[in-house]
């Protein structure tokens, strides 16, 4: 029987979206019906397969962002969504594989359906493209979704610390206004794609914060001051208000957890 880490570093070294997207959903398939063995015997790569488009550049040199209304202004902002779900893809299938051992067979289960969510959203946002007359790949994207990973990758509480519950929790901030405007220029079904976003979303939220609690747990730590002290380390950026409150509560993240750090 293949292991699970097998199949989840091979669908990390698929590079084309459709085919790492149907890797993703066929190896979450098999593991909900048994078929995988709940081993890790494989290391994770540090770095997943992408594709050669888009071309990824760093966060300084992206182009601005064209006006909302204009047809270009729409594409980048379904394109810059896309490579953010596209990404999510690889960071929940890295989570579950590279933590796996250590945190047991329900970690890897929360994350393999965080991951099957993510290739979901990505088809979603590609068929969007599509219908825009454009595809992924076809602008520049953000080069620097991976280096919370990286530079997470020797430290479950450090990952489960600063990628759910600080840059999918900012998913929570600002999708509901982005919808609104989506909404508000006649796009009744870019906007039933973005509240079905959110509403995974907080599932993902949840799941991080749940394990993370298991850390500090285990770690015998108050969690929110290990939050805090695991953000101020390995975050490179700044966690910013105006929060969703309520999104992030259902989450479980409390405002204990992020209001005295915030900008």
């Amino acid at each position: 029987m293949t292991s699970v880490a097998r199949a989840i570093r091979a669908a990390l070294l698929t590079p084309r979206p459709r085919e790492k997207c149907l890797a993703t959903r066929a190896l979450v398939r098999e593991w909900r019906r048994g078929g995988l063995a709940f081993a890790c015997d494989v290391a994770m790569p540090d770095q997943p397969a992408w594709p050669e488009t888009p071309v990824l550049l760093p966060p300084g040199q992206m182009p601005k962002r064209r006006k909302a209304g204009s047809e270009r202004g729409r594409i980048a902002l379904w394109h810059s969504l896309a490579h953010i779900e596209f990404v999510a893809i690889d960071l929940a299938l890295d989570m579950a594989g590279r933590f796996g051992a250590q945190m047991g067979r329900e970690f890897v289960s929360d994350f393999l359906d965080v991951a099957a969510d993510e290739a979901m959203h990505f088809a979603l946002l590609d068929r969007k493209l599509h219908s825009l007359g454009s595809h992924y790949g076809a602008l520049p994207a953000h080069a620097g979704l991976w280096e919370a990973a990286f530079a997470t990758r020797h430290d479950v509480a450090a990952r489960l610390a600063v990628v759910p519950m600080v840059l999918e929790a900012r998913g929570l901030d600002v999708t509901p206004a982005t919808r609104e405007r989506v909404a508000a220029g006649g796009d009744q079904n870019g906007a039933k794609i973005l509240g079905r976003i959110l509403d995974d979303e907080i599932r993902h939220v949840a799941a991080g914060t749940k394990h993370f609690l298991q850390c500090a747990e285990m770690a015998r730590k108050e969690p929110e001051s290990f939050w805090q002290d695991l953000v101020k380390r390995h975050f490179r950026g700044q966690v910013k208000a105006p929060f969703n409150d309520s999104a992030r509560l259902a989450a479980g993240l409390s405002r204990g957890f992020y209001a005295t750090i915030a900008y």
